[in-house]
């Protein structure tokens, strides 16, 4: 851990050398994110609400997702940016460094103006929390602690399916986007409104529903407290995840460049 936070210091040092240039990115950022947020507060200005859902849930639920994505953009982009690993012939390198291939790779590339979108959902979470939106309770507190945490968990997994598949195509798979910048799009809504054939894909394929939609049940006393535990069932996913990465590795052939 000494190590990670060493790279993350060297990261944030990097992108603060030119201040002005960090801080219109992370305004950047902002303005995209807060596009996307207020197209939900200009239609819920003219109806009460969407789906059975009020604006002040809404913001819950996209609060969950926003910090989800942005901490994993923020510290596991080096899985993202994989496919300029192994162009540049970078990935020998780190095979012959005596630490973890993943290790070295996730500290290859972290991106601090996601942080800009982070203090976003929370500062969207002190707002909704309070709002009346959810009757809390300090288990109904741990699960939404549970879907922001795994949720970043699962778009790691995604990213590390994303470089996996680098080793054979030795490119990035631009169809994965829409499940890794695409929520920040349709994630405003809960999954469910969007029909059955899609909650069932991103319940079961990519289960991006087990860290939104369903725990979101339990917190709007939509059903039943089971539903709180399916972000930690969500995890499970990690696993294939990994075995594509250790199949990638070992179908690594170096050009000796």
């Amino acid at each position: 851990m000494k190590l990670y936070f060493k790279f993350m210091s060297i990261h944030l040092r990097s992108a603060m050398t030119y201040r002005w240039s960090f801080l219109l990115s992370c305004l950047g950022h902002l303005l995209i994110t807060t596009n996307v947020f207020f197209s939900v507060v200009f239609l819920l200005d003219r109806f009460d609400s969407v789906g059975g859902y009020t604006l002040p849930q809404l913001a819950l639920c996209f609060s969950t997702i926003l910090a989800a994505t942005s901490l994993a953009e923020c510290f596991c982009r080096g899985f993202d940016s994989f496919a300029r690993i192994l162009a540049q012939a970078q990935f020998d390198r780190l095979m012959v460094r005596p630490r973890s291939l993943a290790f070295q790779v996730l500290c290859q590339d972290m991106k601090p103006t996601m942080l800009a979108r982070l203090l976003q959902a929370a500062v969207m979470l002190l707002w909704a929390i309070p709002s009346g939106a959810v009757a809390w309770t300090p288990a109904k507190a741990l699960v939404l602690a549970l879907m922001i945490l795994c949720g970043a968990a699962i778009f790691f997994g995604l990213f590390l399916i994303n470089a996996a598949i680098c080793f054979f195509t030795l490119e990035s798979v631009e169809a994965l986007n829409i499940f890794l910048d695409g929520p920040r799009e349709y994630g405003k809504y809960p999954f469910g409104i969007y029909g059955r054939p899609v909650l069932l894909t991103l319940t079961f394929l990519v289960p991006l529903a087990l860290v939104q939609h369903w725990p979101l049940q339990y917190l709007f006393d939509r059903g039943p407290a089971w539903y709180g535990l399916l972000p930690l069932v969500s995890l499970v996913f990690l696993i294939p995840c990994l075995l594509l990465w250790r199949l990638g590795v070992r179908h690594y052939r170096s050009t000796g460049s």
